[in-house]
């Protein structure tokens, strides 16, 4: 029998947007995570708000939104309560009623910002590094670095000398050839983003980038630290040794890493801090700062496999998390969401290491 194809659409509905998500959604255990998280941020959301005036948009809310543009790879803000308008799902996650008016995009933005002065993605991602060591899926021996270029909100054109001695091209999309002119970062910066640098890694073009750095723990592949610094020749290996040192408890760990880790003053530094580096070594016309005494244990060769889960984390925030090319410009707001998409890829990888989805 042929159904009917009514035309004026039933005015209420009886079922709240609990009942409408399916028991075993993937977001289920993520929003239990989350809201758990959120409960102890508690102290910290009340030191960045003021006792009187007017309402603003809930941060935990504002994170479990933000939280979904990075899951579902959400180009803006305005995209994003543009999804939220129509989307029960979305609603649930973020904690609004099917009845609840959007937030404007500005304002958004503007409530995004205040979470900005009180490093709220650092602590949050140290909640769901906590979260994951309560459950034992952290190694607290084994652990590799890594780094990769995120490319800038900044043009090449806006690539021009510190002393202005070359006007600035005319009209917004000007054309403008750069052969046979020398530009380093010593004498020139970005009138858009100042903080980015102009950097080549591997075989490609030299681009205005920041640099990004991953600290992983090579029992799951889970993110224990990271890190946005200024893309430099010697920034993986400095932030590096920062991260290292920062493992809490640090006894004798090891460290796996590709072939611009090895370098005598890297592996050096790794030994004064009680670490063994188990680094490719890099005997291309040279000697490696790693000798037998290390590569001869069956543990380096473990740890040169397990070093490779590290893409992995930068393939997801790239393509997933939208980090390929940042949307924000200066150091510290990049860094901000930089951790903050470190943090929702542990919390896509949490629940599927204890078997909570498939």
């Amino acid at each position: 029998m042929r159904g009917d194809d009514p035309k004026q659409p039933s005015m209420y509905s009886f079922l709240n947007l609990e009942q409408r998500v399916p028991q075993d959604h993937p977001l289920r255990p993520i929003r239990g995570m989350v809201d758990r998280m959120l409960t102890a941020l508690n102290s910290d959301f009340e030191k960045l708000y003021a006792n009187q005036g007017r309402p603003s948009i809930p941060p935990e809310r504002l994170l479990r939104a933000l939280l979904l543009q990075v899951f579902f790879s959400i180009r803006s803000e305005r995209m994003l309560m543009e999804q939220l308008e129509y989307n029960l799902l979305f609603r649930w996650f973020v904690g609004m009623t099917p009845d609840e008016p959007v937030w404007n995009a500005s304002t958004f933005s503007k409530n995004r910002k205040r979470l900005l002065a009180g490093d709220i993605a650092r602590r949050f991602f140290s909640e769901i590094v906590e979260e994951a060591r309560r459950h034992h899926l952290l190694s607290d021996e084994h652990f590799t670095v890594d780094g990769t270029l995120i490319e800038a909100w900044a043009s090449q054109k806006s690539f021009r000398p510190k002393d202005g001695d070359i006007d600035p091209p005319a009209g917004r999309n000007a054309e403008v050839d750069f052969r046979g002119q020398q530009r380093k970062n010593d004498t020139h910066a970005s009138t858009t983003d100042p903080d980015a640098r102009l950097y080549r890694k591997g075989n490609t073009g030299a681009r205005l980038s920041y640099m990004g750095h991953v600290l992983m723990e090579n029992r799951n592949g889970l993110v224990v630290d990271g890190e946005i610094s200024l893309a430099t020749g010697t920034a993986e290996r400095e932030e590096a040794l920062k991260m290292i040192a920062g493992l809490p408890g640090v006894t004798q760990v090891t460290v796996g890493a590709d072939k611009g880790y090895d370098a005598a003053e890297f592996v050096g530094g790794l030994r004064q801090i009680g670490a063994t580096p188990h680094i490719a070594q890099n005997q291309s016309g040279r000697s490696s700062a790693v000798d037998g005494r290390t590569t001869r244990h069956e543990g380096y060769a473990i740890s040169q496999r397990k070093r490779k889960l590290v893409e992995e984390i930068f393939g997801w925030t790239k393509t997933v998390g939208g980090l390929r090319k940042t949307r924000h410009r200066g150091r510290r707001r990049v860094g901000w969401v930089y951790v903050f998409t470190l943090a929702a890829y542990n919390l896509i990888r949490i629940p599927k290491l204890l078997g909570v989805v498939r």
